[in-house]
């Protein structure tokens, strides 16, 4: 099938549907008075920044318990919303599982710790990666990197993963990777590698011999993806051990990925209910 019709067919399978591709998920009452909270709006960017604190402790939190920590490796940063060219870091030497608002780390555009949040020293690894991810991507709030199990027993491959089941379209279209392992990332030329093999659109890179590096336009949804990639390079490892005794693999065709892509890929999806936030985050 060409191109050209398998774009035709996706745009008349979604024709029949909601405009919104968050309302094509749930539906409420005839009456229309149940209605969904999705990701909530600020008119004061110091209670966002609360917000965005608190939700960025639980995503951390989220990792200690997913058994995301290795030594000091992985970092998660959020663009900060009343200084913009600053981001929320987590401290040096600090398990995931041990960390709260007061605790976050708050780095200017100079690469340091500036005086307002933490004052405790940041991964320099992180520095590197994530101030060129920012600097490259201005429209993208958060970047999400650690050394999760899965994801780097994949990375090793150097390879996307395939469309093998439908969570796997989440990254259709959606990630990339970076075919080179330059040792710890200690330079700024090694950062702006990462984010160039990241591209202009995709919120995923696979980092070779290294492991997983997720975006979002939250915290929650930078996490989520981190995770769901993880999960897909689980079942994928599971998959090419199959199909290495000869059991076939079946992909997913262009056309159906593209459809399923264009309602589950949506940043305010990405984003409902992935992290408990405890009432204790947001008063620390």
């Amino acid at each position: 099938m060409s191109t050209s019709n398998g774009n035709e067919i996706v745009s008349h399978r979604l024709g029949t549907l909601d405009k919104d591709p968050l309302r094509r998920a749930w539906r409420g009452n005839k009456e229309g008075t149940i209605q969904l909270k999705a990701v909530p709006c600020f008119d004061n960017p110091f209670e966002e920044r609360e917000w965005i604190k608190a939700h960025m402790a639980a995503a951390l939190r989220y990792w200690g318990k997913m058994g995301f920590g290795e030594g000091i490796a992985g970092h998660i940063t959020v663009r900060d919303p009343v200084l913009p060219d600053h981001y929320w870091m987590n401290p040096f030497d600090e398990h995931f599982s041990t960390i709260t608002k007061s605790m976050l780390v708050l780095v200017g555009p100079d690469g340091y710790v500036s005086p307002e949040g933490a004052q405790a020293p940041i991964n320099a690894a992180g520095f590197y990666i994530h101030s060129a991810i920012h600097k490259a991507r201005p429209e993208i709030k958060a970047a999400a990197h650690c050394h999760s199990v899965y994801g780097k027993a994949w990375s090793v491959f150097g390879r996307p993963i395939d469309m093998l089941v439908q969570d796997s379209c989440l990254f259709y279209e959606n990630q990339s990777v970076y075919k080179n392992f330059g040792g710890v990332v200690l330079s700024h030329e090694e950062g702006a590698n990462i984010a160039k093999a990241l591209g202009p659109k995709s919120k995923v890179c696979i980092l070779q011999s290294h492991g997983l590096l997720t975006l979002g336009d939250t915290v929650d949804e930078a996490v989520y993806l981190f995770g769901a990639l993880d999960r897909l390079c689980h079942v994928q490892l599971m998959v090419e051990a199959a199909a290495a005794n000869n059991i076939p693999k079946t992909l997913i065709s262009k056309e159906d990925a593209e459809f399923t892509a264009n309602s589950i890929n949506e940043s305010r999806r990405n984003y409902i209910k992935v992290i408990p936030v405890p009432s204790m985050l947001y008063e620390r």
